[in-house]
């Protein structure tokens, strides 16, 4: 019974040595106290956002999480990792952060990308080059380069020039690539009386590397108006 005690102690403790994103020690308690609040009221997710084409704002989804460049795919990646926060410790940006319940228990502490927090680095692969045990692979940097980690998405809904009739164009003087994943589309905006022409930004899929750099410096206050989803 104590083996088991102290086994479930080392299992829940943070790697050593990791540079944790403060707001996220918090995330576990909300999350336990969020399903405890559920199960108290039966509250359903379509009371608080409306259901389908039910005309209330549909929030945008929370992305899948986003492993590291070169990350061994699905489990065979937790199998292979040993915790270690290696690469966390490695990354520049700090964007390698461990895992809570993102990817389930079994996936606790395990590295995974805080994009608002840190972005992967264009020129970068020394996550790969500090994993010992192979869970993130050594990629050489003109592979990295090309390696697909999501796909860049604009909430329409919280973007400057979408939604609020401001000029803003971050993301796109950001963005790291030779040629832009992101294109800026001169559009006319009414706002009140007046019409405004003002570039939107818009992805291109086939360009976009899930980086997340726009992400990351993207101006609007909390949940950013451009995010990299898993694909």
């Amino acid at each position: 019974m104590m083996n088991a005690v102290r086994w479930l102690k080392n299992y829940l403790r943070p790697p050593q040595g990791a540079r944790l994103d403060i707001k996220r020690r918090h995330l576990l308690v909300a999350g336990i106290g969020g399903l405890g609040a559920g199960l108290m009221f039966h509250a359903q997710p379509e009371e608080a956002f409306g259901k389908p084409n039910s005309g209330l704002p549909q929030p945008m989804p929370d992305p899948a999480p986003i492993r590291p460049p070169g990350a061994t795919a699905g489990d065979a990646f937790l199998d292979k990792c040993i915790r270690c926060g290696e690469c966390m410790k490695a990354c520049p940006t700090n964007a390698i952060q461990p895992a809570f319940l993102e990817s389930g228990l079994r996936g606790m502490w395990s590295p995974l990308l805080k994009l608002r927090v840190g972005y992967c680095e264009y020129h970068c692969n020394l996550c790969g080059q500090v994993c010992p045990t192979g869970a993130i692979g050594k990629l050489p940097i003109e592979q990295k380069d090309k390696t697909k980690l999501g796909l860049a998405v604009v909430d329409r809904n919280r973007c400057l020039p979408w939604s609020y009739g401001q000029s803003c164009q971050i993301c796109y003087d950001q963005c790291p690539l030779p040629t832009k994943a992101i294109e800026m589309v001169a559009s006319e905006v009414k706002r009140g009386d007046k019409t405004l022409t003002l570039k939107q930004p818009q992805i291109d899929s086939k360009l976009c590397i899930g980086c997340g750099i726009c992400e990351n410096k993207c101006p609007v206050t909390g949940q950013a108006a451009i995010r990299v989803v898993n694909i």
